[in-house]
């Protein structure tokens, strides 16, 4: 007989005690990522060494590689799953997935779903896609290993974790060991024209670049010049193995200096060229920030060359943060020093103004094994600019001596955009290639005359008067 005393509400509370009590004893289903870990390790995985470590973001790529290349080695199987949180990848880690689960109330399960990848676009267009976060479950004869493979949530600094967990401490440090050692030698920024740039978060971020093919014909500097050159840096890279030998350290420096527009960039991008085999780093001023990270990513993809372009824009900055230190011209003769002596590492700098640099390069000595001025082309060099410059055009210049010598201390950038400046004159009078000592006479006005004093400096003509060639002291 029903106790008249007990009413519904009553009722319905004890009913739900009685439920909280049958679901509290009752044995609690193990989380799917445990379970999956549970049979792979034969062991409870939550008492296994996890040994980890992160990398920059533009490794991606080096990391994906690399996994693949250890997941396809011989004698080796492996299964891959995802992992699906309701927190993202924040607080995603292996010995979270592997905890057991106590009594009373457990947060959403982090439970099994799809592989993710995310494309990286490479050089040339290529497109790789690469894991974000992802676990890999390995066999290798009896060792078992798991390996997972997860980034950061957008608004904190891109890192990319690896974690590796194997019944022996040793086993993971050995995998991730192994890893490194694949993406050095997988590298896909090795042997390619490279610029870093960091980010408001301060992540780096890797940009390819393409140079322009030079000819050596097309470098138009004084005799001898750039045979000097070249001996620092091309034939120096081709001698490396003789120069060990002879015990003769390989980290240089080479100083390119002079006038704006006469060249130096352009000899820069001619000397990479020449040097296919080798991993090119340009630093701008846009790239001050990246002046410790570019110079360790040269060592490690040596042999390289590393290209400060207007040194001396560097030698001018300081850190915001803290003002007074030295400048971050300072920050790369250091980097400098920090190279072992069988480094492969060229410096290639270039600068407009090596007054403001020599009192940091004679505080740091050594760092420089060659300055070389490019100076402004003489009366020889201007001939041969015309005639590279006349390229395309149907020159008709009955006194080219009277030209070369009006056009005397300007730079080689001028004398391209005289050029230039001529063929758009004959253009705008209908003809097609042919550009007679009217067109060029005309431009020649317009950029020392009607262009001011302004236009002369930008390119490079600021020695050279209005009325013929340049002033003489």
């Amino acid at each position: 007989m029903a106790d008249a005393n007990l009413d519904p509400r009553s009722f319905g509370a004890s009913f739900k005690t009685f439920l909280d009590q049958v679901v509290a004893q009752a044995p609690e289903e193990e989380p799917a990522i445990r379970r999956r870990l549970l049979d792979h390790f034969g062991t409870d995985p939550a008492a296994l060494p996890v040994v980890s470590e992160v990398f920059a973001t533009p490794d991606r790529p080096n990391l994906h590689l690399a996994l693949e290349e250890f997941l396809n080695a011989g004698g080796t199987t492996s299964d891959s799953f995802g992992v699906a949180s309701p927190y993202g990848m924040h607080g995603l880690t292996l010995s979270a997935l592997v905890a057991p689960r106590g009594g009373g109330r457990q947060a959403p399960d982090m439970s099994v779903g799809p592989v993710q990848f995310e494309n990286v676009t490479l050089d040339e267009g290529r497109v790789v896609a690469c894991v974000k976060c992802g676990m890999f479950v390995v066999r290798r004869g009896e060792q078992r290993i798991a390996i997972l493979v997860h980034g950061t949530d957008r608004g904190f600094r891109d890192t990319l974790n690896v974690e590796v967990m194997s019944s022996q401490r040793a086993d993971a440090e050995a995998v991730l060991a192994d890893l490194r050692s694949a993406m050095r030698k997988r590298n896909v920024y090795r042997g390619r024209v490279i610029s870093l740039e960091q980010g408001c978060d301060g992540s780096v971020e890797i940009r390819f670049h393409h140079l322009p093919a030079v000819a050596r014909g097309d470098i138009v500097l004084p005799e001898g010049l750039l045979d000097r050159i070249e001996l620092q840096t091309v034939r120096f890279g081709r001698l490396r193995e003789k120069l060990r030998a002879m015990q003769r350290h390989l980290k240089r420096g080479v100083l390119l200096h002079g006038p704006p527009g006469t060249g130096k960039t352009f000899t820069a991008m001619y000397l990479a060229s020449q040097m296919p085999d080798r991993t090119v780093i340009l630093i701008t001023r846009r790239g001050v920030a990246t002046i410790e990270p570019s110079c360790r990513l040269a060592r490690l993809l040596e042999p390289s060359t590393v290209i400060v372009e207007d040194v001396d824009l560097i030698a001018e900055e300081r850190t915001r943060s803290e003002p007074g230190r030295m400048s971050l011209l300072f920050e790369l003769l250091n980097q400098m020093d920090g190279l072992s002596d069988d480094a492969d590492v060229l410096f290639l700098l270039t600068t407009n103004r090596p007054d403001l640099l020599e009192p940091a390069l004679a505080a740091r000595p050594g760092r420089i094994d060659l300055a070389v001025e490019v100076p402004l082309p003489d009366d020889a060099c201007r001939r041969q600019l015309f005639e590279r410059y006349g390229r395309g055009l149907e020159l008709h210049l009955a006194n080219r001596d009277d030209l070369v010598a009006r056009t005397a201390g300007v730079s080689a950038s001028f004398l391209r955009e005289l050029l230039r400046k001529a063929a758009l004159l004959s253009a705008d009078e209908g003809k097609s290639t042919a550009v007679d000592e009217r067109h060029v006479s005309a431009a020649l006005k317009e950029l020392l005359i009607d262009g001011g004093a302004l236009t002369k400096s930008l390119l490079g003509a600021s020695r050279i008067s209005g009325e013929g060639p340049v002033q003489r002291r």
